[in-house]
């Protein structure tokens, strides 16, 4: 999966593939261990970038308390060495020094012995501690660490092996937690990714030679280029648009607007819960805030959503990118849960666009609402549209009937439009006709155009990249009944209550039943003549 995953291997100790989980998920097998009087070490990496997110601190919090006499090791790889700079031959002579158990021993016999003076003790103590402190200040970086009760060692060179297993083997048998802090270089002996490492931070196949990859090229800009190119474009006209997102300007496309509106971009961190109240802020004082995160990562800012922005119906434009199938990341990283978690907001408006212009209409859309609105885009290059320059806003909750038919009604969003239009050129080769509705909107539905058209055609195929739970369908079929229509056929086509794995986009959408083909074989059983459900008897019970 490219990630741990306890079911994937019996070396894996915890499933991950967001960032910042594990400290509180080794102090959680710590404390285990302890009440299984299981005296093995429990040791815990995380990278600097994860040091952003607050649910490391609220691990390294509860660490420091509850472990000062227990043992935990985290290991803090610093690869951008954001969090010091002082790396050099004295901090890790000290670390390796000051990690020994003799002289750690020695340190704590000798804090005793100050404390037992006479009514001096305690208040030498505090001195030769505040002097212990104010020199480790100032060649080393770890009082905030300190500040947790943990035992801070380094920054040393983590690509000096000798000096990596020493301090290691130093640490081992040491009492309490201990924070051992590494500095690294991305791409470390791999010179094309030293020179890029943001690129290949998450890479597929590329030329070992000169770095670059090797799959096929596209004309067709992502959709997360048009996203970007298009918040550019609505900036110049809007000085009150500002974006916002959690440590990936190059994955959500807003470098660009980075570069030309430094002062109306906010990179908060790997700290969506942060980044969503930010924008809730801003948003209080007249600012247009566009909060750009995977569809995956905004799954940690719930809360935030509901309680920061949609109780006071402010208007925060939530872009998720990478909404639906991913791909390669496996379970973790897929955007399956957006349209069922955001839709059941009182006030939020969820909308998915069926080609890249769509994605720029409903941007604006959205900026020019006075609420909030959520905006779920899939992974990858768009369906090859031509880009109009001029983007206009869509009604909110406002479908579109692409194709009309008597046979068969299909109800798509988002990404599952192009599958189904190509569905209908096969069905039309049977002979059987259909209606095709982009409903664009999951909330709130063109409740007049889809009743309509359910009471005419009641044989319906709802489709959405997305779990079936709650979803997209689940949202028709609650329109439906209170409408009042309860005699139809219908059939749900999403993710079914399961994770996806890992694996190409189009490898998986045709493994659960989101391709063309698919769609076009359902419809055919549908409208076989000696099905059990008959079309005329439908609409004469709808109509009744």
């Amino acid at each position: 999966s490219g990630f741990t995953r306890i079911s994937e291997s019996p070396f894996d100790a915890f499933t991950t593939g967001h960032s910042s989980t594990s400290i509180s998920a080794g102090l959680g097998i710590s404390c285990a261990k302890q009440l299984k009087n299981d005296s093995s070490k429990v040791i815990v990496v995380i990278g600097d970038g994860s040091m952003t997110a607050g649910l490391a601190y609220e691990g390294l919090n509860q660490a420091g308390d509850t472990l000062k006499d227990k043992d935990l090791i985290v290991i803090l790889n610093d690869n951008d060495m954001s969090i010091a700079r002082n790396v050099g031959a004295i901090s890790s002579l000290l670390s390796r020094t000051f990690s020994r158990t003799k002289l750690q021993s020695l340190r704590k016999d000798f804090g005793e012995f100050l404390k037992s003076l006479p009514r001096i003790g305690d208040d030498v103590y505090q001195w030769a501690k505040r002097s212990e402190d104010s020199f480790k200040t100032f060649v080393t970086p770890g009082m905030l660490f300190e500040a947790f009760n943990f035992d801070y060692f380094g920054p040393i060179n983590g690509h000096n092996l000798d000096h990596l297993i020493d301090i290691l083997k130093n640490i081992k048998n040491l009492e309490g937690p201990v924070l051992l802090h590494v500095t690294t270089q991305k791409g470390k002996g791999y010179a094309q990714a030293e020179k890029n490492p943001t690129y290949f931070h998450g890479v597929g196949c590329f030329d070992v030679e000169t770095g670059t990859c090797i799959g096929p090229g596209s004309d067709i800009p992502t959709y997360t280029k048009v996203f970007g190119d298009t918040m550019v474009e609505l900036a110049a006209g809007d000085e009150k648009i500002v974006a916002v997102t959690a440590a990936m300007p190059e994955g959500t496309g807003l470098t660009d607007f980075a570069k030309k509106y430094p002062d109306r971009f906010f990179d908060v961190g790997i700290a969506e819960q942060h980044g969503v109240t930010f924008a809730a802020g801003m948003a209080t004082q007249g600012f247009k805030p566009v909060v750009a995160i995977y569809s995956t990562f905004i799954q940690r800012a719930y809360d935030q959503i509901l309680h920061d922005v949609c109780i006071e119906n402010l208007p925060v434009t939530f872009a998720l990118d990478r909404g639906g199938i991913v791909g390669e990341d496996g379970p973790t990283h897929h955007g399956l849960f957006d349209l069922s978690f955001l839709r059941s907001l009182p006030n939020m408006v969820v909308a998915a666009p069926k080609d890249e212009n769509e994605l720029r209409r409903l941007l604006i859309t959205a900026l020019d609402y006075d609420g909030p609105m959520a905006i779920r885009y899939p992974r990858g290059t768009g369906i090859g549209v031509d880009i109009q320059p001029d983007i206009q806003p869509i009604p909110i909750g406002k479908a579109e009937v692409l194709k009309e038919g008597g046979d068969i009604l299909i109800l798509a969003v988002g990404s599952t439009v192009e599958p189904a239009a190509n569905a209908l050129l096969q069905l039309e080769d049977d002979g059987i006709s259909a209606t095709l509705i982009n409903c664009r909107y999951v909330k709130p539905l063109d409740a007049g155009l889809i009743t309509e058209m359910a009471r005419r055609i009641p044989r319906i195929i709802t489709i959405e990249e997305n779990v079936c739970q709650g979803g997209f369908g689940s949202a028709i079929l609650e329109l439906l009944a209170d409408a009042g229509i309860s005699a139809y056929d219908i059939k749900r086509l999403g993710i079914k209550d399961n994770f996806v794995e890992h694996g190409a986009q189009n490898i998986l959408r045709s493994k659960h039943g989101l391709d063309a083909d698919t769609i076009a074989d359902i419809a055919r059983q549908m409208v076989k003549p000696l099905r059990s459900v008959d079309l005329k008897t439908l609409r004469n019970k709808n109509a009744g």
